[in-house]
């Protein structure tokens, strides 16, 4: 009986201790490779063994190669500052500008810029708009991806709120739900086909998630999520939502993709950490590249988060405008907290990320709300370049929730309600008017991002809590 090689003969060769001499030998017993000679097997043992990256992609011999070849490094270092472009530097604190001098450090970055409502987050600040070279980064997409605003518009007119503002109160209480207790009741939930997604059944990590989902569609999240009824004044006649003129009833919801997309967020980003090992300051910046299988599946989670969270602002608007017994005139919806594929002006793919910032390209429309007590604006994206087609999501926080509950009373933020003449049912002085960035400022330092189409004014507001 002709010898076969052992470990042994492997081990002389010079290969090392490890999978590879188990892999070889296991490769030997084929029958087309066991015909080959004793000679020729330890030729071809010593070429793999010189030079493995030869047979990285052969049918025979890739694994052995792999095995053979050093691991990628992890360890990734930050290279020179990229230049990226600031909005509204006096309304921005140091922490958020040294987040993103970090983002900007990151080896796949390509281009950046900062919104006016910036303000410290994890990873990218919110307000950060970050454009990458193939790499989808989890924590400069954010926790809640897909958040987005949604406003209706409606055929009444601004005296119908004040007319009835304890029967609006009422379909507000009646027809949302908000923080993590339970959806609605099995008789009044609403079917949608983002529940019917194969994403759910084709990501291995979402498996279990579509029951969770099919609670909590049509909800909304806690924090500084709400759905409020206010006037909506339209101050451009030329505007793309066919409305003239004048006042309006509107319905503005903001919430996203609730645990659907904060699971998404914390199971990839624990992965991309500990797959791209960054320096501490930019830990929470890890990526993952989109040619991989983890890149792949992170994006076909984000961009099904996403889905979901519209149909939960879909819903939410379907139920009280069934209640109101009207059908609007004119929607408008834009998201943050989410990744685009974009082309720069040099024709390169990039992906942009826009954490606490949205997507203002050239005829692109958007809400930019403010505060309980302040407008928002309904806004055309003008497709600026340097602000890679973006504009800000809101004022922004000028204080901590922290800050807000040690700094700001229960009575200092009925007493502002009350002068403004706003009705709120839930939320906490961590979301009081106070705590929030002036929205005319943060807009004066955009003008060059956004049209401004009209507005809206907040008059009944719901938000988490009693």
């Amino acid at each position: 009986m002709a010898h076969q090689l052992r470990g042994n003969d492997l081990r002389q060769l010079g290969f090392p201790e490890g999978r590879a001499i188990g892999l070889a030998l296991a490769q030997l017993q084929r029958k087309h490779l066991k015909k080959i000679s004793l000679t020729g097997q330890l030729a071809l043992l010593q070429h793999i063994l010189a030079a493995p990256h030869d047979f990285s992609t052969h049918l025979d011999w890739s694994h052995v190669a792999a095995a053979l070849l050093p691991p990628p490094s992890r360890h990734l270092e930050l290279v020179a500052r990229k230049p990226y472009t600031l909005y509204g530097a006096e309304h921005i604190e140091p922490g958020a500008l040294h987040q993103m001098d970090t983002a900007m450090k990151l080896p796949v970055t390509v281009a950046g810029a900062l919104m006016p409502d910036a303000h410290h987050g994890y990873g990218l600040p919110i307000g950060g708009v970050l454009a990458t070279d193939n790499a989808v980064i989890p924590y400069a997409v954010g926790v809640d991806i897909g958040c987005r605003m949604a406003l209706s518009v409606f055929a009444l007119p601004p005296k119908f709120i004040s007319q009835r503002v304890q029967e609006l109160q009422k379909l507000l209480l009646d027809n949302t739900r908000f923080g993590n207790r339970t959806g609605f009741d099995r008789g009044k939930k609403l079917s949608h086909e983002v529940l019917d997604s194969d994403t759910f059944r084709a990501v291995p990590f979402l498996r279990n998630k579509q029951a969770t989902a099919a609670e909590q569609i049509g909800t909304s999240g806690s924090g500084n999520h709400f759905v409020e009824f206010g006037v909506v004044d339209i101050t451009d006649p030329s505007n793309e939502l066919g409305l003239a003129v004048g006042q309006y009833v509107g319905l503005l919801s903001h919430s996203g993709s609730r645990g659907l997309g904060a699971s998404v967020a914390n199971h990839y980003t624990k992965l991309a950490m500990e797959n791209c090992q960054l320096p501490h300051e930019a830990k929470h910046l890890a990526w993952l590249g989109l040619d991989g299988e983890l890149g792949q599946e992170y994006w076909a989670a984000m961009s099904l988060a996403g889905d979901f969270a519209s149909a939960c602002h879909h819903q939410i608007h379907q139920r009280l405008a069934k209640a109101l017994g009207e059908k609007p005139l004119a929607k408008v919806e834009n998201h943050h907290n989410f990744a685009w594929k974009e082309q720069l002006q040099d024709g390169r793919e990039v992906i942009v990320h826009r954490k606490g910032a949205t997507p203002a390209g050239k005829g692109v429309l958007g809400i930019i709300p403010g505060s309980m007590t302040a407008p928002g604006f309904i806004v055309r994206g003008r497709g600026v370049p340097e602000a890679l087609g973006s504009a800000s999501h809101g004022a922004g926080r000028l204080m901590s929730r922290t800050r807000a509950k040690q700094e700001l009373t229960d009575a200092q933020v009925r007493q502002h309600l009350k002068a403004h003449d706003v009705v709120l049912q839930g939320g906490g002085v961590d979301e009081a008017p106070m705590a929030y960035k002036d929205i005319h400022a943060v807009m004066q330092s955009q003008q060059e991002l956004v049209d401004v189409l009209g507005s809206f004014t907040p008059k009944i507001v719901r938000m988490d809590g009693a």
